[in-house]
């Protein structure tokens, strides 16, 4: 039987929950603030992702090293392992990720999978956007999407002259 692990994180974009199996990471969910918090078990690969997290929150991280588990269909790992390519600081369409993905035409089921992403912000699903740059669904809020796209550099803050 596999150690399992579990952590609970403050972030900027709100309390995170991580899990791991002994070796790698499973889950880093938005912590839902009535959910009920499980008693923690931090494994050496929930310290890394917690540290990489934080250097991506403070400092800037681009790239996170940590090991990755995500639980899903083979479609649903199919569109997380396109996300992963799509770079720190830049955004792309679920019109452009159906076609990454092989089918302009799955583009339904393309955004399905991104809203079942369990490994948020590594597995950088918030980097897809409408077509038309619209910001649309999160599972995290779309507060803390356009925080982590601007955190990104993704997107620029409107500045308010009036």
């Amino acid at each position: 039987m596999s150690l399992t692990g579990r952590a609970y994180i403050p972030s900027p974009v709100g309390d995170l929950l991580i899990e791991s199996d002994a070796e790698k990471i499973t889950v880093v969910g938005f912590v839902k603030t009535d959910a009920p918090r499980l008693d923690e078990h931090r494994t050496p690969v929930i310290d890394q992702c917690i540290l990489e997290l934080e250097e991506y929150f403070s400092n800037g991280r681009k790239f996170f090293t940590v090991e990755l588990d995500p639980r899903g269909t083979d479609f649903q790992k199919r569109v997380w392992t396109e996300l992963l390519a799509v770079s720190y600081g830049k955004t792309e369409s679920y019109e452009a990720l159906a076609i990454r993905v092989g089918d302009i035409r799955s583009i339904r089921a393309v955004g399905l999978a991104n809203g079942q992403n369990p490994i948020a912000i590594i597995i950088p699903c918030h980097r897809v956007i409408g077509k038309n740059g619209d910001l649309i669904g999160y599972g995290g809020g779309l507060e803390n999407k356009e925080w982590l796209l601007y955190h990104e550099g993704s997107i620029l803050k409107q500045l308010s002259l009036f």
